[in-house]
């Protein structure tokens, strides 16, 4: 610890900051979640309060570590006759924009009633150190530091340590469905089709079963689809416009193939002949189209409205998102003409560059009017 006082201390005096605050930042809100305190948590004595009684909810938390570390580092800057105070601030249990906005909020009210002019940040890993550069808005940061657990390297502890992740893949029912339930379900389904003596078959369905988990945790689609269809307005409005976008996808498909002419379509002719005819493509497409584009649009209006319910601070990429799509459409569609009629290519570039300003021009007013809003709210603040 004394190298760490060393380094803060050199880190001040290389600093103009004489008014320091010692930030404690707990992102996932741990002292929140288990320990019931309500952040921010200001001065020595309720600071030490806060990390004993997370201690005492869950031993093995490094949060209870990092508050005691960030009061020692408070007593070592008070014995070197700085002017110093000490806090605790939370994001939220799920981190992300929210966790930085609470934690920034609450930085905020501390600094109304101490004045500091520098902070020094104590923390226990790389995910709360992400909240430097949202502080760094209000406050400079002179110093970091990073408490590290002190633990014993034998055996007998890292066989402990690998028996609680083998309990936790076991009993979390967060890990256990994947690690457990995905080979649970091939086993099973190899097993009653080998009975039935199905098992050359069967493979093939075990791979799609197991490539359809491997798709779907990576790109963490139940994650996904969980928040989308949570029972609240906003997840309605998701589900509803998700569910009548994919429905109009999938019947654009039928649209455009009615839009061909039959008799460009031969009995004799082969697939590849088919899809490299630019005339029926052109039709294809154009009969897609109106259909694909409005099911896209529903799903993409479905995003703004709900986000908009929500306040949440994307609503600038979803109406960028919607005007992007309308100002594709009069592209597409000339180069549906350019397929069928054979017009020439360079009649594409007036409905590109329609687009492409209008585009430009959008996302300007749009980000100026953003700016504007945040500029009234600093303001306010």
């Amino acid at each position: 610890m004394s190298q760490q006082t060393d380094k803060i201390e050199k880190d001040v005096n290389a600093s103009t900051a004489n008014k320091l605050l010692v930030i404690c930042i707990d992102r996932d809100n741990d002292v929140g979640e288990k320990a019931g305190i309500i952040t921010p948590v200001i001065g020595r004595d309720a600071c030490i309060e806060a990390a004993q009684r997370l201690a005492l909810e869950d031993p093995e938390d490094a949060d209870s570590n990092s508050i005691f570390a960030a009061i020692k580092t408070y007593e070592d800057l008070i014995s070197k006759g700085y002017q110093v105070e000490v806090i605790t601030v939370a994001g939220v249990k799920n981190r992300g924009v929210q966790a930085d906005e609470k934690i920034l909020a609450e930085t905020k009210k501390v600094l109304e009633e101490f004045s500091a002019n520098g902070a020094v940040i104590v923390s226990d890993g790389e995910d709360d150190e992400s909240v430097i550069p949202v502080i760094q808005n209000v406050l400079p940061v002179v110093s970091v530091q990073r408490v590290v657990m002190k633990v014993s390297r034998s055996v007998e502890y890292s066989y402990a340590v690998f028996g609680k992740y083998l309990k936790m893949l076991a009993y979390d029912s967060k890990y256990s469905k994947f690690f457990l339930g995905v080979p649970g379900i091939l086993l099973l389904i190899g097993g009653v089709a080998t009975v039935f003596g199905y098992t050359a078959e069967i493979f093939a369905v075990l791979v799609s079963i197991l490539g359809g988990a491997f798709l779907i945790r990576a790109f963490d689609i139940d994650r996904i689809w969980s928040n989308w269809s949570k029972p609240t307005p906003m997840g309605f409005i998701r589900m509803f416009t998700m569910v009548a976008g994919i429905l109009l996808i999938l019947s654009s498909v039928p649209s455009g193939v009615s839009s061909v002419d039959p008799e460009l379509i031969k009995s004799d002719m082969q697939l590849i002949t088919i899809i490299t005819d630019k005339v029926i493509v052109g039709q294809f497409i154009a009969g897609v189209l109106p259909i694909l584009w409005i099911g896209m649009g529903s799903i993409f209006a479905g995003t703004l409205l709900s986000n908009w319910m929500g306040e949440i601070p994307r609503q600038i990429s979803d109406i960028l998102r919607l005007i992007v799509l309308a100002s594709l459409y009069p592209t597409v569609i000339q180069f549906t003409n350019i397929m069928i009629y054979d017009e020439p290519s360079l009649t594409l570039i007036p409905s590109l560059l329609g687009g492409l300003a209008v585009t430009l021009v959008s996302a300007t007013i749009l980000f100026k009017k953003y700016r504007k809003h945040k500029d009234q709210e600093m303001v306010s603040d």
